[in-house]
């Protein structure tokens, strides 16, 4: 609509203007607004929706990080096996390849992130100054620490993207704006893989970004939610462009609080899963937000490995090596199995079948057990 519009349509709807932002990832332009009568939300938007002077109207959702804190040591870093590391960081660290965290702040004088963070950005709206957050800084370590915390990949370069406020009584919230400016911004600074370890509802604006964003090569990867078996799909990990992943424990089992769908894409290790915490720290956390991070890291290695695959190319290597968990096949617990970074990195490297004199290299091989010892 003509810029001069916009007053007008905020007095006849009793809107007061809070924001506007230009995006580019997809060339739109959003105002958000408040109102303060007795109207809910679907009638506003209802009221927006008929006037033809504006393109779309949608609600500000909003979206938690999902995680939560598990009191019982179960083995303290069985991810390095489990995932089969060792073997993948043979040839690939991640190298060369940007991560973008969209999540809470992240405490970059942690030691275990010494040199992981090469840039940062504030999507949210102002406010007090960013403070470390549990959440931020265990995913982003968890993605590519340094030192003595394991992590997928130890050399990629990461992005901290603040979209989440650790300052509600809900915990740490983030809203639709707040997501689509992180995402923005990634493609700005050209991230190939984007982790969002984060859950709410459908959102139109948010898969647009979504598949602008893919259509540029961005391999979006994101928590399949911890709101239990009975839960609907979750989004952003339910959308068609983003690799959905769940989370299992040091043993190969659901993590119970894990969502189901036939959108889960892989599986990875989720639960009692040791992190960086603010000022030094170290804790345990379990969650699909773990699980998640573990995969995008899983993918910053596969990006080294073969830097120009496409998204698809990365969902279809991921499945095909994985092993695989639960019934014969992809399942709604376990997606197509377990991720092993070993064999996704080998089966983007290894010659053809073809050309390998000794017959094809097998996938699917099974991940490295460790046990796991509980600790008081």
């Amino acid at each position: 609509m003509p810029a001069g519009n916009l007053p007008e349509i905020l007095r006849r709807e009793r809107l007061s203007l809070i924001s506007t932002d230009t995006f580019t990832l997809v060339p739109v332009t959003v105002h958000r607004a408040r109102f303060r009568d007795r109207r809910s939300v679907a009638e506003v938007v209802a009221a927006l929706s008929r006037d033809p002077r504006v393109a779309s109207a949608q609600a500000n959702h909003v979206y938690a990080l999902v995680g939560e804190a598990m009191p019982v040591l179960a083995g303290a870093q069985y991810v390095v096996g489990k995932l089969r590391l060792k073997e993948a960081h043979a040839s690939v660290t991640g190298k060369d390849v940007t991560v973008a965290v969209i999540d809470s702040d992240v405490d970059l004088g942690h030691p275990s992130l010494q040199g992981a963070v090469t840039d940062r950005h504030d999507a949210l709206d102002g406010g007090k100054p960013a403070a470390a957050h549990p959440h931020g800084t265990a995913i982003a370590g968890i993605v590519g620490a340094r030192a003595q915390l394991a992590s997928a990949a130890p050399a990629a370069s990461l992005l901290a993207v603040r979209a989440f406020s650790g300052e509600t009584r809900a915990g740490a919230q983030g809203t639709t704006l707040h997501v689509l400016r992180a995402l923005d911004w990634s493609g700005k600074m050209v991230a190939r893989v984007v982790n969002m370890s984060f859950a709410g509802p459908w959102d139109a604006a948010l898969s647009e970004f979504l598949a602008a964003g893919t259509g540029r090569g961005v391999v979006y990867v994101a928590a399949g939610g911890n709101a239990g078996p009975a839960s609907p799909p979750l989004f952003p990990a339910a959308d068609p462009n983003v690799i959905a992943v769940t989370a299992t424990d040091a043993e190969d089992r659901l993590f119970p609080a894990a969502n189901r769908g036939s959108h889960l894409c892989v599986a990875a290790p989720g639960v009692d899963i040791l992190v960086a915490a603010p000022n030094n720290g170290y804790g345990l956390l379990s969650g699909t937000s773990m699980a998640a991070a573990q995969v995008s890291g899983v993918v910053a290695l596969m990006l080294q490995a073969r830097p120009g695959l496409k998204p698809a190319e990365v969902r279809a290597a991921l499945t095909r090596s994985a092993r695989d968990l639960g019934p014969p096949g992809p399942d709604r617990e376990f997606g197509a199995g377990f991720a092993d970074a070993a064999d996704a990195v080998r089966s983007l490297t290894a010659p053809t079948a073809a050309k390998e004199p000794d017959g094809p290299i097998p996938t699917g091989a099974s991940a490295t057990p460790v046990s796991a010892s509980s600790q008081p």
